[in-house]
């Protein structure tokens, strides 16, 4: 820990251009400040240290004994410095022209390449990496910062992370036209039903999946046990099972809606389940990279 008479960065730096220069106007003229300015520096810099660093005449200033020994040490602390802030300048000139974006399925087929095409298309020289991930998984990538930002589905915003919404989404209950069920599609079923129905869901970790079970377990008034269930990796397979007559498909009503305007599926009602979802951009910190908050614009903007 250092102590606290630690003198700052630029009063050294200022040191330093006085013993180059010999003069505090010409290190002041340097520095874009005024000699008063530059003065007053020096003398809190002396108090500081509680040493005499400087001898001042008629004919300038110069370091005494002292000071030059003072001037040595900070030669080196200042270069460091340096070393430090132009490294830090070429990471954010570099995070400026890259954007990685991990983001959950249906965000990632149903919505994220036109955000992405209006993005290249204002910066065509702009590196973009975009991966595609669970919910769960997405927000770990951010909290361990391999990406910029993450878009997820998820009902709760994850810990360790800053939000921002970008829009909503419905999770639906799906059937073939063949399907027994598809008889009852404009009556609609209760909640409690859907407990022994062979569900297709998403995999552990799916903001589809936490989603629907969250919304069925608020409906319920407790937590259900689905023994039917079945858990799919990918939006894809459970619409190809679901039009195969493989059981109720349970996924974004995005996924779903060619298949329903094609009548290949149809739409069962749920008559007391909400299942609407918020869209949500994250990353860490207090706010996102410039790039990162031109998307989470573009993003909010097509939605609305």
């Amino acid at each position: 820990m250092l102590p606290g008479w630690t003198p700052d960065l630029g009063s050294l730096d200022l040191l330093l251009t006085v013993a180059e220069t010999g003069s505090i106007a010409s290190a002041a003229e340097v520095h874009g400040i005024s000699q008063p300015s530059a003065s007053t520096r020096l003398s809190r810099l002396e108090r500081r240290l509680g040493v005499t660093l400087f001898v001042r005449s008629s004919a300038g200033t110069r370091l005494t004994p002292v000071g030059e020994a003072v001037a040595a040490w900070a030669a080196g602390v200042v270069e460091a410095a340096r070393a430090l802030t132009d490294g830090v300048s070429t990471l954010r000139t570099a995070a400026d022209a890259r954007l990685r974006v991990a983001a959950s399925l249906t965000i990632a087929e149903y919505l994220l390449p036109p955000w992405l095409l209006t993005l290249r298309a204002r910066h065509p020289e702009v590196e973009v990496a975009a991966a595609v991930a669970n919910s769960h998984e997405v927000a770990a990538r951010v909290v361990a910062g391999e990406v910029d930002l993450g878009l997820i589905e998820a009902p709760e915003l994850p810990d360790g992370v800053t939000g921002q919404h970008v829009g909503t989404d419905e999770v639906v209950l799906v059937v073939s036209t063949r399907y027994p069920l598809a008889a009852r599609a404009r009556a609609g079923l209760a909640a409690a039903e859907l407990v022994d129905l062979p569900l297709l869901v998403r995999e552990e970790g799916s903001g589809t999946r936490d989603t629907f079970l969250h919304a069925l377990a608020v409906a319920l008034r407790r937590t259900p046990s689905l023994p039917h269930a079945i858990s799919l990796g990918s939006t894809a397979t459970i619409l190809a099972t679901a039009r195969a007559g493989g059981g109720v498909g349970v996924l974004s009503a995005r996924a779903a809606a060619a298949d329903i305007a094609a009548g290949t599926l149809v739409r069962i009602r749920v008559l007391d389940l909400a299942a609407q979802r918020p869209l949500t951009a994250i990353w860490l910190g207090r706010r996102p990279t410039p790039l990162a908050q031109e998307l989470i614009g573009i993003a909010g903007s097509r939605h609305e």
